[in-house]
């Protein structure tokens, strides 16, 4: 049986599955997310929960960037990334709960623009996939809260729909400028390498 759609390569096959589970793993929560929310909050666990998730993912994003021997470029996409999301994520007047959206959906968000690059190096016809990461994570966003409006637990919120888009427009943003700046320094030791190799 012939297949209905083919990767690019493994790598971009993985991608999407990762997609495919963030997102089951965020829609399957749905009915549970205001349970274990208000169970934090009774204990007087929810902001300091949240403040802990918001560690591991300030120390994930400096690791990437720090593993790869950065260079100053880099070091400042980094820095202002983390400062944009802790502003973000601090002066606003939001819950713990809304706040979750911006990581929730930053990840997806990565995942498909990961997945779009990935095809487009391959020789794939892919326009603009920072857009269309951020347009997909929108709508998936948008079909959580539509879930979210026949849940008895639940409530629609045209605030989360923005939250959800708002957190693939940071990530992508931030992995584009990080991208930049990678390359940026790839372009100089390529000029570097050149300059050596002359006669």
């Amino acid at each position: 049986m012939r297949r209905l759609y083919k990767f690019a390569s493994v790598r971009e096959r993985r991608l999407w599955i990762w997609t495919a589970l963030v997102v089951a793993a965020i829609y399957s929560t749905l009915g549970l997310a205001g349970k274990l929310a208000g169970f934090l909050r009774d204990r007087g666990r929810l902001d300091l929960t949240f403040f802990v998730c918001f560690l591991i993912v300030v120390v994930a994003i400096a690791a990437s960037g720090l593993l790869r021997r950065p260079g100053w470029r880099e070091i400042w996409v980094i820095v202002g990334t983390v400062a944009v999301y802790a502003t973000v994520v601090l002066r606003t007047g939001i819950g713990p709960e809304e706040r979750t959206h911006l990581f929730e959906y930053g990840l997806v968000a990565v995942l498909i623009q990961q997945a779009l690059l990935e095809r487009r190096r391959r020789g794939g016809r892919v326009r603009a996939p920072a857009l269309l990461a951020i347009a997909a994570t929108a709508v998936l966003g948008w079909l959580d809260e539509g879930i979210q409006a026949v849940l008895p637990s639940r409530v629609y919120d045209i605030r989360d729909v923005g939250f959800n888009a708002l957190a693939a427009i940071m990530s992508v943003t931030a992995g584009s400028a990080l991208a930049w700046a990678r390359g940026r320094v790839a372009a100089r030791l390529r000029r570097g390498a050149d300059v050596m190799h002359e006669p």
